[in-house]
């Protein structure tokens, strides 16, 4: 059918499209189908995309071969295992959406999106898929309702919101239905490693090797080339201080759901992977877990693995001592014997794990040879009345970002959190951004906002003082009011900000008004750690 204007005057209803869809003959050719990694890496598979032989899609390696090797000849013993990380699917209670709207004079679309990363989509939008000109589009993705990973990737419903709203010249929307979102979103995990850890004669570790294949589905999406290798084998030396790792990663196309980001990516697996190898050691060795962990603890700082990652402090016999205190881990087997008194089996399990928290240094992203960086940006505007507007290039989606960004500023200043607004999620109004996922939105997204309030502060200070005719060194800033210290002289937080946009008597060189941006991008991630029993 032509669609016209006045053909849509009157949307249809969910159950007119339903049975449109039902209405729709579609003939399939049938090919054979791929699902597991082993059927697709076997010889004579159907070849799934002519640029992946076999339907492997790449063979990475990170660290030295060689020196693991070496330990490996000559551990006086040696732990294997298998282990699967299943395949999961994120489904967030608020389902992904997408609103696309055209503005025909202007020819400008405006696409509303539940994103955790506005900007990266605007990006790949318009250079990637070539919706439009970068200065032609606006992404806006107001609080989505949790994201989980899985609203990070650009979808094809999205794009096809946009295409269809230019070619009607209006609106359209697409609100899945919790079914119908199962089928697009982007599933995560589905890893399957074979490892083995090589130990001396006193229990130490002295070398670590892993295999993995992972699968990532029937297409590429965003980030799964660096899940399973970046965002994995980086952490695999755990809290543990192993000499020589080697690890490889394949990863296979197959006819499934495409993998992407999932609660972590990438760093649960390697968590799951190194305390499991430390379990079944415990076991094969005859030692007790606890010791046989304190006994590999990293204990001197800071502290580079063969893994790239340098960790800058860390105090893992503590964690492990206190946990051992509240779980009364020394009094476990008086209350095993209890159990089994009674017919019952107690039993006893422990979990140690440390996290590249932080997404974001860039000069780390380039060594492991990643294509982006991961700084991101903060923009305050301080208003003539006072107000203070706080534009972050990270993603609020049930993070609470509005009281704790709001804060940091509350705290600097000494006003109450009603005069901070907290802006995000909208390309026209904040500066690029790289958005919210791997634990970053604290470390660099307020990181960012503390570089630009320092800016401010240096501001307000030298406007301060040339007011007060004092040294910039001798005022100070609480309770909303610039004091001069030692003196009775001050001035409220009001007329500052109003005298910094009157103008009228700045010091010489000082631009008018207090608006500062800033970029941060930090050395390296922060690395959170704990014990559980």
């Amino acid at each position: 059918m032509s669609a016209t204007r006045s053909a849509w005057s009157s949307p249809w209803t969910l159950e007119q499209a339903r049975d449109a869809s039902e209405a729709l003959e579609v003939t399939f050719e049938v090919l054979d189908a791929v699902i597991s990694m082993q059927d697709a890496l076997a010889e004579g598979a159907p070849q799934l995309r002519p640029v992946a032989e076999r339907s492997l899609i790449y063979d990475w390696d990170i660290s030295n071969r060689d020196d693991t090797d070496r330990a490996f000849e000559n551990a006086a013993d040696i732990v294997e295992i298998d282990i699967a990380n299943n395949r999961f699917v994120a489904a967030p209670m608020a389902t992904r959406a997408a609103l696309a709207i055209y503005d025909d004079a202007e020819d400008h679309l405006t696409r509303y999106i539940t994103s955790q990363c506005p900007h990266v989509a605007g990006l790949l939008l318009s250079a990637s898929y070539r919706i439009a000109p970068e200065h032609k589009l606006r992404v806006i993705a107001p609080d989505i309702g949790g994201g989980f990973g899985v609203k990070t990737f650009t979808y094809p419903e999205e794009i096809v919101c946009l295409w269809a709203a230019r070619r009607l010249n209006a609106p359209v929307r697409w609100p899945p239905e919790r079914t119908e979102a199962f089928h697009p979103d982007t599933h995560g995990r589905d890893h399957v490693t074979r490892a083995s850890m090589a130990f001396d004669a006193d229990h130490r570790i002295t070398g670590f090797r892993i295999d993995t294949h992972g699968n990532l589905g029937a297409n590429m999406s965003l980030f799964p080339s660096v899940i399973p290798t970046d965002m994995s084998t980086t952490l695999s030396s755990g809290q543990y201080s192993i000499p020589a790792i080697h690890a490889n990663v394949q990863a296979v196309f197959t006819k499934t759901v495409p993998v992407d980001a999932y609660r972590g990516a990438g760093r649960p697996e390697a968590t799951y992977l190194v305390k499991r190898m430390l379990t079944v050691a415990a076991r094969q060795l005859g030692v007790d877990p606890a010791d046989l962990r304190e006994r590999n603890f990293i204990r001197q700082f800071p502290h580079r693995t063969p893994v790239i990652m340098e960790y800058d402090s860390g105090d893992f016999g503590t964690l492990l001592s206190t946990a051992k205190d509240m779980a009364d881990y020394a009094g476990f087997a008086a209350r095993k014997a209890e159990a089994r008194s009674r017919g019952k089996l107690r039993g006893i399990g422990m979990s140690c794990y440390i996290e590249a928290c932080g997404l974001g240094p860039s000069k780390i992203v380039d060594e492991l040879e990643c294509g982006v960086g991961l700084w991101d940006s903060a923009e305050i505007r301080v208003n003539p009345t006072g107000s203070v507007e706080v534009l972050t290039g990270t993603h609020s989606h049930g993070r609470g970002h509005e009281t704790t960004f709001a804060q940091l500023i509350c705290d600097r200043f000494g006003f109450p959190l009603d005069q901070v607004q907290i802006i995000h999620g909208d390309t026209d109004k904040v500066q690029f951004g790289m958005g919210t996922y791997g634990a970053r939105s604290g470390a660099v997204g307020m990181g960012a906002v503390s570089k630009a309030l320092d800016k401010v502060e240096i501001k307000v200070k030298k406007l301060a003082a040339h007011l007060l005719d004092a040294d910039d060194n001798a005022v100070t800033i609480e309770k909303a009011e610039i004091r001069v210290e030692g003196t009775n002289r001050k001035l409220a937080w009001l007329k500052l900000c109003l005298a910094a946009y009157v103008a009228h008597n700045l010091p010489d060189t000082m631009e008018p008004g207090l608006k500062e941006t800033a970029f941060f991008d930090p050395h390296t991630f922060t690395f959170p750690a704990g014990f559980y029993i």
